[in-house]
């Protein structure tokens, strides 16, 4: 709970300081845009942000541009959460899919989001994501029974993982340590994605939402899938959101969790993953 709050006072600083830059620029105007070398600038895009046409020598008021940043605020805070908006049913409706089909799922710590991918024709399809109500820890991976920290890697779940009566409503485990976690000395146990919204060291939804996910995982195994890979890290792997850490001492360990990220973002297909000499090996998917 104290992670979302965080991403909540983080989104607000940013809006502050957006409006604010917005007040300054109305404050003190840049010099007068030279209409000779820009004649058609009112109806282009300008570091991706449409201007639509309009007279540029027009004096826009305080309340238009804040306005304006709260729409542009808004639209994007949209396009980032379509899959959380959207049903299940809506999802599955969209790329026609149904529960059962072949599934992988992927967690996001820093964004605390569970995104649900299925199989389709063309490759696995994003169908929703979930909003994660609590983990533990922070960015970077668990390393020891007790350490309060949610894990983070590529893991596998199978029947034997999923527990319909556990006391945290519904569960299914992640088997953690997987063999990269052990040839690490690293511990734990019962390291779960589950209901309830608590956590130590697990990944919790609230009732309603690991009831949607458990049907998922559990039906797609029963009908046929050996295992749901559960991808897990610290944020989205971009190149941008990697050269931020490059001084984190989970560097060169996120480094090689973003070869599996890379491979399934281009091929839209779950790679092979083993464990060699410590590290986890990307080969190209068997599906």
């Amino acid at each position: 709970m104290m992670t979302r709050a965080w991403l909540i006072l983080a989104d607000i600083l940013v809006m502050l300081l957006f409006i604010g830059s917005l007040i300054l620029f109305y404050l003190y105007p840049p010099s007068k845009i030279n209409e000779e070398t820009l004649p058609t600038l009112s109806s282009t895009v300008i570091d991706g942000f449409y201007l639509p046409s309009a007279d540029l020598t027009a004096t826009l008021t305080l309340e238009d541009i804040i306005r304006m940043g709260q729409e542009m605020h808004t639209q994007e805070w949209g396009i980032k959460n379509i899959f959380l908006t959207r049903t299940l049913e809506e999802g599955l409706a969209q790329n026609t899919l149904q529960v059962g089909d072949p599934l992988l799922l992927r967690i996001f710590k820093q964004e605390a989001i569970l995104e649900v991918w299925m199989r389709g024709d063309e490759g696995y399809k994003h169908i929703k994501d979930y909003a994660i109500c609590a983990y533990s820890g922070g960015l970077g991976p668990k390393l020891a029974e007790g350490d309060g920290q949610s894990p983070e890697g590529f893991y596998k779940v199978r029947k034997k993982q999923l527990n319909p009566n556990s006391k945290f409503h519904l569960a299914f485990n992640l088997g953690y340590p997987n063999k990269y976690d052990r040839e690490h000395q690293r511990t734990g146990s019962f390291l779960m994605v589950h209901g309830n919204c608590v956590s130590i060291g697990c990944y919790a939804m609230t009732d309603e939402k690991i009831e949607e996910i458990y049907a998922l995982v559990e039906s797609a195994l029963h009908q046929g899938q050996k295992k749901v890979w559960v991808h897990i890290f610290p944020f989205r792997m971009t190149e941008e959101n990697m050269a931020l850490y490059t001084d984190n001492p989970w560097y060169d360990f996120w480094e090689n969790l973003k070869e599996g990220y890379d491979y399934f973002e281009a091929e839209a297909l779950p790679p092979q993953i083993k464990v060699e000499n410590k590290r986890y090996c990307i080969y190209e998917s068997d599906e």
